[in-house]
């Protein structure tokens, strides 16, 4: 009966990304990397660092490359940032999707997620200082 209490009562799965509520961000946030970099590194590092964007040198001006120039290598670390907002975006409920539901990158929606939860780092860092 205790079990229903949980905000993560559905369990573990290593086919469905943890789900967050807004409860327990620090416990859903070390459980989604978790979750993320065992599906790819990939997929992660485009989190930490954004999406990955090929560029070629035209002339000496350096450009995007076209959907179709992509190598397939360069094809798939474009698509890392699609499977992550896809992979984040299935693990909120509807109030935490609509608050990333606007950003443009897979890095940006984290960043919010961070923020809203965490708070900046001047948030965190005044929170150890007072525990101290």
């Amino acid at each position: 009966m205790a079990e229903n209490c949980l905000p993560f009562a559905e369990g573990a799965s290593i086919n469905r990304p943890p789900m967050f509520s807004g409860l327990n961000y620090q416990f859903w946030k070390v459980r989604m990397q978790i979750f993320i970099e065992s599906i790819d590194r990939g997929i992660w590092n485009a989190i930490v660092n954004g999406p990955y964007i090929p560029m070629h040198v035209v002339d000496g001006v350096s450009a995007v490359k076209s959907f179709d120039e992509l190598t397939d290598i360069e094809n798939k670390r474009v698509q890392y940032d699609c499977i992550a907002k896809n992979i984040i975006t299935s693990a909120l409920n509807m109030d935490e999707f609509f608050m990333v539901s606007q950003c443009t990158s897979v890095k940006e929606m984290w960043e919010v997620l961070e923020v809203t939860h965490e708070g900046t780092n001047d948030v965190k860092r005044a929170r150890k200082h007072a525990l101290i």
